[in-house]
């Protein structure tokens, strides 16, 4: 069930009651990220069922758009829109009488080709004496149909705007925009050496009916803060002194040097923002060759990341490329000026793609090939295990693309080497502020161009007349001292809690606590550690001071102690969520562990097989980790929980001074993992009077169809001969014990029917 948010009620009933009143037009200003879709998606429900609205049409500017709207919408109600292949399905549905044809979904270009007379179909149409679309819509000419524009600061500025209201004169136009186009932006440096002018949001749609502000978003904590580092690579910061492929190149090495830091060891991913489509052939170039030089050091153990780049290409009469060029300015301009050369590099660009992802992608089939860039950069959302990072993308390279529209909660990166201004600068962070979980805290934004006066002024002119005096404290995190002085205020509470219960504050005391309420305070209060500890480990520029002040509160050995004390209270706690008994404390019932805060994109069980196999390799005066530091690291993280316990005994074992390679290791914790097992089993078989031969073979059988079949289990126990109420018994007692040993086996996939009896 989806719940409205209040900003989004009040918007619809203003768009109501403006259509219900016939007051005219008007534009609902929410901020991107703010759920537009589903408030649009619920006016457009409401109006199907008004008698005096004959259509209802949710219009968008891009294709892709259209693509995504429409899903949306039949997520929020199945089947709710149906798909305009071509302009002749939408004039066919925008004539039908038909319920299900009364909200539309299309392009603005779908709906001006419609009422085009002079396009090459239409007239085509009238020497075969056929209706052409304008004549099969003049039904609707007189009569009232509303229409709602998405993003309307962009293409509902152009003809394709006139057109449809001169055709349609009694519709009502309702705009959505996360920034609107006032006075101020309405004229600036669109396209580099050309002024671009605007008309104004007020102009097209007369009144602002609703407003919620990013301010105000970011306030109610909807969407992020931002994260601003103006970063010159340069020590004297000075430019112009430095060639354009020199500085290209110093940006390329700082990004490599700080993507980690800011993406959380690459579990999120990031847009390389460029001024052109020249300097975006440049940068990739420069990024292959860099990565080369560096993952050919074999002191450093650098992971190339994976980069791909998107533009346009020429549109050379394409049609699907026409209509994307249309809200890229610059891209269109670019491809006026040597479009052969842009061709052939777009063609070596797409061609690696290919190689990389297995893909067969060309510049005619264009479209698929930004869409299947889009998807692999949401596809960050699965971990390593479940797809490998071999299949997603660490940096998109682009120039206008994906700077408006594109939505992912796993990217949270903009590097910016482009002029941005007003709402296109709003636009473009925007990608990086939707809400996830605590390992995102924020926005992160590395401009190389050094913009702050520009971000003053878009945040002065999007934060709405009633924020101006707090807007910039909302919009940006607190500096790193700042962030540094919540982690002292919060390592003092927790040494007052420790305290309180006659506990030094220290990792190995964590487990002296007594009762569940205290361990439950334990976890609320190095929660609050952790997440500010998060925050401060994706800073990119922490002075020296403030480095050793975090070491000095919260040294790395102490961190990860208290990580995996942490783990271990939790994990205890949470096996007692969910029991039927009366005896469960409701502080545990209600606590929420975040064990994201504690998990690591790189830790998987690859990573720890290759660091245990370099663990065997040296003699112990040698090793760059110990044995304590591997089992310290591993029980300091979340990830592997089931198989932790298991991984530990199976490094304790290894014999002292033999060298493993990866494979012999990862063969050697197979046999040790299936003995242990196959021992678990048969102590459960023995423990509760049960065949081990059988007890196995339904084990093996959960796992393989990851299916839990209760009947199965009666046939189980079956052989025991057991009255109703002793088999009941019986079954509950075997499930307490079998439940776990199913979890650790199934490796954090889940089983169906289980829950049934935990």
């Amino acid at each position: 069930m989806l719940i409205m948010r209040p900003y989004q009620i009040y918007a619809v009933k203003a768009i109501v009651d403006c259509i219900e009143q016939n007051r005219g037009n008007g534009y609902i200003w929410h901020t991107t990220g703010s759920g537009k879709t589903l408030t649009s998606f619920k006016a457009s429900t409401l109006l199907k069922d008004n008698p005096n609205i004959a259509k209802c049409l949710f219009v968008v500017d891009r294709k892709d758009l259209d693509r995504q709207t429409r899903e949306e919408f039949n997520k929020f109600q199945e089947g709710c829109v149906e798909e305009n292949t071509n302009t002749e399905s939408l004039v066919k549905r925008l004539a039908s009488e038909d319920y299900r044809d009364k909200v539309i979904v299309t392009t603005i270009q779908k709906l001006g080709l419609a009422l085009a007379d002079d396009r090459k179909r239409n007239r085509e149409k009238k020497k075969r004496g056929e209706l052409t679309y304008k004549e099969r819509l003049a039904p609707l000419k007189d009569q009232r149909i509303v229409i709602i524009f998405d993003e309307c600061h962009r293409s509902q500025f152009g003809d394709n705007h006139k057109a449809i209201k001169e055709f349609f004169p009694k519709a009502q136009l309702f705009g959505f925009t996360g920034t609107p186009i006032f006075e101020e932006n309405a004229i600036y440096k669109q396209i580099d050496g050309t002024i671009g002018s605007y008309t104004t949001t007020k102009d097209i749609f007369a009144k602002e009916l609703h407003a919620y502000t990013i301010t105000n978003a970011i306030d109610d904590r909807n969407v992020l803060r931002f994260h601003i580092d103006y970063f010159k690579p340069e020590k004297d910061r000075n430019v112009s002194k430095v060639s354009e492929e020199k500085n290209k190149r110093a940006i390329v090495q700082t990004i490599l040097s700080k993507h980690d830091i800011v993406t959380n060891d690459r579990r999120y991913n990031a847009i390389l923002a460029t001024a052109s489509i020249n300097d975006a052939i440049e940068y990739y170039e420069l990024f292959k060759e860099v990565q080369q030089i560096l993952a050919r050091d074999e002191d450093t153990d650098f992971q190339p990341l994976n980069l791909v780049c998107v533009f346009s290409p020429p549109a050379d009469g394409n049609k699907d490329v026409q209509q994307i060029q249309e809200d890229l300015p610059q891209e269109k301009e670019d491809n006026k000026k040597e479009p052969d050369k842009k061709k052939k590099a777009l063609k070596i660009i797409i061609d690696a793609y290919n190689r990389q992802y297995g893909t067969n992608y060309d510049i005619n089939t264009f479209d698929g090939y930004y869409q299947d860039v889009q998807q692999r950069i949401k596809d960050q959302e699965y971990t390593n295990t479940d797809y490998p990072h071999e299949n997603k993308i660490d940096i998109t390279i682009v120039v206008d693309m994906l700077l408006t529209g594109f939505d992912s909660k796993y990217l949270n990166t903009l590097y910016v080497d482009k002029n941005l201004k007003y709402h296109g600068l709003i636009q473009a962070f925007s990608r990086t502020n939707r809400i996830l979980n605590d390992t995102k805290p924020y926005g992160n934004i590395l401009d190389f161009r050094n913009q702050a006066d520009e971000v003053d002024q878009a945040i002065a002119l999007f934060s709405g007349e009633n924020n101006s005096k707090r807007a910039k404290e909302i919009w940006l995190v607190d500096p790193a001292p700042k962030v540094i002085e919540k982690l002292d205020k919060a390592m003092g509470e927790l040494e007052t809690f420790m305290k309180s219960q006659g506990l030094e504050c220290k990792p190995e005391q964590v487990s002296n606590l007594k009762g569940n309420s205290s361990r439950c305070e334990f976890v609320q209060k190095f929660k609050e550690v952790q997440r500010l500890k998060t925050q401060l480990e994706q800073y990119t520029e922490i002075e020296d001071k403030d480095a050793a002040k975090i070491e000095e509160l919260l040294p790395e050995d102490t961190l990860r102690a208290f990580r995996g004390a942490y783990i271990d209270v939790a994990q205890r706690l949470k096996t007692e969520q969910g029991k039927e008994n009366g005896d469960v404390d409701s502080e545990v019932e209600q606590i929420d562990f975040e064990f994201v805060l504690f998990s690591s994109a790189i830790i998987d069980y690859d990573y720890i097989m290759a660091l245990i196999s370099k663990y065997t390799q040296y003699e112990p005066k040698k090793q760059k980790m110990s044995k304590a530091q591997l089992i310290s690291m591993l029980s300091a993280t979340s990830n592997l929980l089931d198989e932790r316990e298991d991984i530990i005994e199976y490094i304790e074992s290894l014999p002292v001074g033999k060298a493993l390679n990866e494979d012999e290791i990862k063969e050697g914790y197979q046999k040790f993992r299936d003995q242990k097992n196959n021992n678990e089993i048969n102590a459960l078989a023995e423990k509760h009077g049960i065949e081990k031969q059988e007890l196995g073979a339904f084990i093996q059988e959960i796992i393989e169809r990851m299916i839990f079949d209760g009947e199965k289990l009666s046939d189980l126990l079956a052989p025991l001969d057991l009255s109703w109420r002793d088999r009941t018994k019986k079954e509950l007692d075997l499930m307490e014990d079998l439940i776990p040993l199913l979890k650790k086996l199934a490796n954090g996939r889940e089983i169906v029917g289980l829950s049934a009896y935990e």
